[in-house]
């Protein structure tokens, strides 16, 4: 679990470096990928889907 967090936090800055400096590519992405996989492995994921989940129905009911 330990080396799980370490690397979220790693990935979690290189993907912040890489928005910040406008650098879009293959590597971009691979980052973006790996550093989403790692987050749903640790206990950060419950929140966080629980946040998308509350910010589609709240843009639903705007629309509606």
């Amino acid at each position: 679990m330990l080396l799980t967090v370490s690397l979220v936090v790693l990935f979690g800055i290189a993907l912040a470096f890489l928005l910040k400096a406008k650098s879009l590519g293959y590597g971009s992405a691979l980052v973006a990928v790996l550093f989403g996989f790692l987050l749903a492995s640790t206990g950060a994921a419950g929140p966080v889907n629980n946040l998308i989940h509350a910010l589609v129905d709240a843009i639903g009911k705007v629309r509606a």
